[in-house]
């Protein structure tokens, strides 16, 4: 998807009445479908992913890590999976360790075959991944997002602690 298909399905999927999860929320089937995405991601790299879901007071569901160990340049790999439509976020070692996973790639932190395969995996499970840089970015949505973050970004609205 284009940054602005994104965007607008940023702006589609935020509703300030439903902060935490959204008003279809399927808590079992999020379950599953993260579920999968461990599966997927310990099959493509050979290895056990830690893992934490069903996160409380936040917008992120949960977030599997591919180890360090696994991975071509030695730098874990982080996916956090949002409560709203299946999106998703690739990061180097942690988010907001770099600005972006180009960045990453750039710094030789992260190897663009790793983050294919991951990329090609949320694809092949139906999440939506966005980058981090545009999450990152000023939030300009209806939700009263002040109360959470002194800059709210869509990443606060998304991933963040409610």
């Amino acid at each position: 998807m284009s940054e602005t298909e994104l965007l607008a399905l940023l702006r589609e999927l935020d509703d300030p009445e439903w902060l935490e999860w959204p008003l279809t929320y399927d808590r079992a089937a999020a379950s599953l479908a993260f579920g999968g995405l461990v599966r997927r991601l310990e099959t493509d790299f050979e290895t056990q992913c830690e893992f934490e879901q069903d996160a409380q007071d936040t917008s992120e569901y949960g977030r599997v890590c591919v180890p360090a160990e696994a991975t071509i340049c030695g730098t874990r790999i982080v996916v956090c999976v949002s409560k709203f439509g299946s999106l998703a976020e690739v990061c180097a070692d942690n988010p907001g360790a770099f600005l972006s996973t180009e960045e990453a790639c750039e710094e030789g932190v992260l190897d663009l075959t790793d983050l294919a395969t991951v990329e090609r995996a949320l694809a092949e499970l139906g999440y939506v991944s966005v980058p981090e840089e545009l999450l990152e970015s000023d939030y300009e949505g209806p939700s009263a997002l002040e109360h959470f973050a002194a800059r709210p970004t869509w990443w606060t609205r998304f991933f963040g602690s409610m």
